[in-house]
């Protein structure tokens, strides 16, 4: 069950995926990402929030995020690096080395298409390959997996996890940047959407017993059965005491650890969760106003629309226009 409500979550939030780079580099060489936030018109424009990735196909890196008390992490063949919040970050022979971030890198000329190829030749012995990507996907209302995933995380084995299928995924990564067939657009762009779901998968299976957030949630008993039934059935009437009555536990108790699991209390999830499936039926369909708040929950368009607003800043009819103005 925690795979079906994290593909939900996903399927909600757009998340779409590309490989923009393929990297060839010798040592001594560094590359600083900038912050996502300033390439998304070059790279997703129609995106509201950019994760970068980056696997690294043979050889050695250090990644380093930058403004950051975390010590540079170690990247061996088949390691995986993304930075869900798109924090400004370096690849590296070396910790700790900086540079200029390149943004005219992503100004690629608009008759050629990605991945683009790039050389960094340092003339030292050491070598290594890589490949640079994105996914792009909505913040708002409501995305919890992103909320839930630290600033940076790291796969070290990807090649041997689990049961092959990230190695799997990286190899047909590899493969495809490569060869450079008919459809390896699209091909790239399914294969890095496959890649960050298995990346947060590996992440979740990796957390201790005691971690909060949405992600570690999902696997408490109770927690994770109340979350289940506002996501199944996010327009029925709950109030806390039928939520406690399904919990089979009291209003208290239920309050107390959904808080403490996921950061916010059971109503106030709910309400956000709504927001977020109202926004996808605004986006892709020509509902009304007042049957999409009759389907999330509200006897009231008036009381709906107040509440979208609050979330997103925006009125249901303005948020519909906009994303049908950028082509969502």
């Amino acid at each position: 069950m925690k795979e079906d409500i994290l593909s939900e979550v996903l399927r909600s939030v757009s998340l779409s995926g590309a490989v923009f780079f393929d990297v060839a580099a010798s040592s001594p060489w560094v590359a600083e990402a900038p912050a996502a936030a300033s390439l998304l018109p070059l790279v997703m424009p129609n995106a509201q929030h950019l994760i970068e990735y980056h696997v690294i196909t043979s050889g050695f890196a250090w990644a380093t995020l930058i403004d950051s008390p975390e010590a540079p992490v170690r990247l061996a063949p088949g390691s995986v690096i993304m930075f869900p919040q798109g924090d400004l970050h370096t690849l590296s022979s070396r910790p700790q080395m900086r540079a200029e971030p390149n943004v005219g890198l992503f100004a690629q000329p608009a008759e050629l298409s990605p991945p683009f190829y790039i050389e960094q030749f340092g003339g030292g012995p050491e070598q290594t390959r890589l490949i640079c990507g994105f996914l792009g996907c909505d913040l708002l209302p409501f995305n919890p997996v992103i909320q839930a995933l630290p600033r940076m995380v790291h796969i070290p084995d990807g090649y041997t996890a689990g049961d092959g299928w990230l190695s799997s995924l990286i190899q047909a990564i590899m493969t495809e940047s490569r060869r450079q067939r008919v459809g390896v657009d699209s091909v790239l762009a399914r294969l890095s959407e496959l890649l960050f779901i298995e990346v947060v998968r590996s992440h979740m299976e990796s957390l201790p017993d005691a971690a909060t957030g949405w992600l570690a949630a999902l696997a408490d008993p109770l927690v994770g059965r109340i979350i289940r039934l506002l996501h199944e059935h996010p327009q029925r009437a709950w109030t806390l005491d039928t939520l406690a009555r399904e919990a089979a536990v009291s209003r208290t108790v239920l309050v107390s650890r959904f808080t403490d699991r996921v950061g916010v209390a059971p109503m106030t999830y709910l309400c956000h969760w709504r927001m977020q499936v109202a926004a996808g039926k605004l986006t892709r369909g020509a509902a009304s106003i007042a049957r999409i708040a009759s389907d999330v929950g509200y006897e009231s368009e008036a009381a709906f629309s107040r509440a979208f607003k609050r979330s997103t800043g925006l009125a249901p009819g303005a948020w519909r226009s906009r994303r049908m103005a950028e082509g969502a």
